[in-house]
C-alpha cells in the first residue's frame, strides 16, 4: 500500500470530502489532510475542534474483506498511531489504547480515529474511511473526558503535515500486514497498550452502562468484559 496525500489550508471535514470522493470511484491510498477544519467530527455525531495546529486526516482504503471485519481496521490505525506517537515521546509518558478507537497520555485522549463504510449494492464493503485526529499543539475541552496534546509533552512537537508522513508509512505497513496475516497480529500490537488484565471497566451501550473488568480482545476484536462467572463479549459501545 501506498498513500497518495493531498493537504489543504481549511476543509469542512477531511472525512466528509473523502466519502464524497470515495462513492465517486475514488482508488485506494487517498489520504486528505487538513490544516483545520470548520465542522470535524467524531464518534456518534460529536464535534470535533479543529483549529491550526493539530493533524486532521482520511484515508480511503478498499479492502477485500468480508463486511463484518470493516471495524477491525479501528484497531489497524490505532496500533500505526501507537507506533508513530511513541517514538516522539519521553520514557515517562505512558501511552494507553482505549477500546475501540482512542489513543491516550497519562490517561487523558490526545487522540481519536473514527471509521466509517459503504457498502456496495451486492452488500459488501466498498470502501473504508479512517478519519483520524491528533491533538498536537491544542488540545480542546471536552464535558466527559479528560484531554492532552502532544506539546504538553515535547518541547518541540512535530508539524501536522511531517506527523501525516509519518502516520501513513506505519499506517501503510500494519494495512499489509492485516491484508497477509489477519487480525492476530494487529491484536497482538493492540493488547499491551491495552488496560491491564482484570482491570475495572465500564461500557456504556445503548443508554445502558455494562461494569466488569477487562478480560482482552476476541479473535475478531471485541472487548472481553469479565463479569461475576462469565466473559461477556462486547461488539459495540464506549468505554467510559
Amino acid at each position: 500500500m501506498q498513500f497518495r496525500l493531498e493537504c489543504h489550508e481549511v476543509l469542512e471535514s477531511t472525512s466528509t470530502l473523502l466519502k464524497q470522493l470515495a462513492e465517486a470511484g475514488a482508488a485506494e491510498g487517498l489520504a486528505i489532510q487538513a490544516l483545520s477544519q470548520s465542522a470535524g467530527r467524531g464518534r456518534q455525531g460529536r464535534g470535533w475542534e479543529s483549529p491550526a495546529g493539530n493533524l486532521y486526516l482520511s484515508v480511503l482504503l478498499r479492502p477485500s474483506v468480508a463486511l463484518r471485519e470493516a471495524p477491525q481496521w479501528s484497531f489497524v490505525a490505532a496500533v500505526a498511531l501507537a507506533d508513530t506517537i511513541k517514538t516522539l515521546l519521553p520514557e515517562a509518558a505512558k501511552l494507553t489504547l482505549k477500546w475501540p478507537n482512542d489513543l491516550l497520555l497519562d490517561g487523558a485522549k490526545v487522540a481519536g480515529i473514527l471509521v466509517e463504510t459503504g457498502v456496495a449494492a451486492n452488500h459488501e464493503l466498498d470502501w473504508i474511511c479512517i478519519g483520524i485526529g491528533v491533538n498536537i499543539a491544542t488540545k480542546p475541552s471536552l464535558p466527559d473526558r479528560a484531554t492532552s496534546c502532544l506539546a504538553e509533552f515535547l518541547p518541540a512537537p512535530p508539524a501536522p503535515e511531517i506527523l501525516a508522513v509519518q502516520l501513513l508509512q506505519n499506517l501503510a505497513h500494519w494495512h499489509d500486514l492485516r491484508l497477509a496475516q489477519g487480525f492476530a497480529p494487529i491484536r497482538d500490537a493492540w493488547l499491551p497498550h491495552a488496560p491491564a488484565m482484570g482491570a475495572p471497566v465500564s461500557v456504556k451501550r445503548d443508554g445502558a452502562l455494562i461494569e466488569g473488568s477487562f478480560a482482552g480482545l476476541s479473535p475478531e476484536g471485541g472487548l472481553l468484559l469479565a463479569k461475576a462467572n462469565e466473559v461477556q463479549l462486547i461488539l459495540a459501545g464506549e468505554i467510559i
